[in-house]
């Protein structure tokens, strides 16, 4: 039986390693190419990436996947029993046996790998280095697929908002509050109506915010309760395309009835930053330049952040994150310092949030290019609804 070992070669060439299902992972997603709603190992050894699957997924991935090869896990579960002279085997003996049966002598895994799995590893004398982030970094920049895939899921976005702006714009106002075909207007009614129309659109929005008055000066409220007229209402859509597993992302505020000359602000400025934001994303330049610009621009207008016991107001976050097969991947447009790769896509969506006054966010989607920023989302930004 191997003993405990956690060896450590600097100049030992480790093979990736994935355990995960493709729903959690995107690494494991963008490898395969399909999806699988159990976790199931893939590993590489040379240029060839392999899935290692049970009997129920064997024969779909040969079809639909874009592994090179596909192995039967439950071969390699006899193959484990065999080694170990036992009936109880689990991942970690199949890992063992693909280990000696390809020669790998060390694996690279991310930083969520399972820990129980990783530790059972390290028992059974394998060599586990945990990379800092995705084992992937070239996910950071897109395909030109990928650019078409990321396009669609903002399209679903704007399906999403579309129906958000009509249920307003529908809505009666009657004591203050929101009324639709005679019953409340609540958040999470609002809600429902943004990711049916998702559904429709063929992707699915999962934590969709629609939040109002001083519940959207929290950015990632969801909101909850009656909607009201005369208050900003941050409506922010980030579905997943059901059949490429791509992200949109974008956010409208809106505000029924007759907005206020704090309102009115608040809004000028955010559009004002968010556009000129959007012009200065580009090839090289540092995202950190970026968020410095939005963070100038909210001063020159007067709009200061503020943080106190209770929390924060003004402009509380970065200005915006990498869009892809997760909400938030790399790269960041904020306080980090970093330089923007062709072919990256990222959100642009500065907020100020003021309680007592309300909240207003606006986000899309750019690509970065050579000769400037490529626009992958498209809705309007009328926002005072009658």
């Amino acid at each position: 039986m191997p003993k405990k070992s956690a060896r450590k070669s600097a100049k030992t060439t480790a093979s990736p390693l994935l355990f995960a299902d493709t729903q959690k992972s995107a690494d494991q997603l963008y490898i395969g190419g399909f999806g699988v709603p159990d976790a199931f190992l893939s590993f590489s050894k040379g240029r060839k990436w392999y899935a290692v699957l049970n009997q129920l997924e064997y024969a779909r991935a040969l079809k639909e996947s874009k592994f090179d090869v596909v192995l039967p896990l439950e071969i390699y579960l006899e193959m484990a029993r065999e080694q170990f002279q036992r009936a109880k085997v689990g991942y970690a003996e199949v890992v063992f046996v693909i280990a000696k049966e390809f020669e790998i002598a060390a694996f690279k895994v991310p930083s969520d790998f399972p820990s129980g799995l990783a530790f059972k590893l390290l028992e059974l004398g394998l060599e586990i280095n945990v990379v800092d982030g995705s084992l992937f970094p070239k996910r950071e920049t897109k395909t030109d697929q990928e650019l078409a895939f990321i396009e669609e899921g903002n399209r679903c976005s704007a399906a999403g908002i579309r129906a958000a702006e009509k249920a307003l714009r529908r809505s009666v106002v009657k004591k203050g509050k929101l009324y639709l075909d005679g019953k409340l207007l609540s958040s999470e009614r609002l809600r429902s109506l943004i990711e049916i129309a998702c559904l429709e659109a063929g992707s699915i929005s999962s934590d969709t915010i629609a939040a109002g008055g001083d519940q959207a000066c929290d950015p990632h409220c969801v909101g909850t309760g009656p909607l009201r007229a005369n208050e900003l209402i941050i409506v922010d859509v980030f579905p997943r395309v059901s059949k490429t597993g791509y992200h949109g992302d974008m956010t409208r505020t809106f505000l029924k009835g007759k907005a206020s000359d704090a309102q009115k602000g608040i809004v000028e400025a955010v559009f004002e930053a968010q556009q000129s934001a959007i012009g200065r994303v580009k090839t090289g330049v540092n995202g950190k330049t970026v968020h410095g610009h939005v963070v100038e621009t909210f001063a020159k207008l007067g709009f200061e952040t503020r943080r106190g016991q209770s929390g924060a107001e003004g402009f509380i976050h970065g200005t915006g994150h990498g869009l892809g097969l997760e909400v938030h991947e790399a790269p960041r447009v904020s306080i980090v310092s970093q330089k923007l790769k062709r072919n990256a896509v990222i959100t642009v969506e500065p907020g100020l949030y003021y309680p007592g006054i309300g909240g207003c966010r606006i986000e899309d989607v750019v690509a970065v290019k050579d000769e400037g920023p490529e626009l992958l989302s498209s809705y309007h930004y009328r926002w005072q609804l009658r």
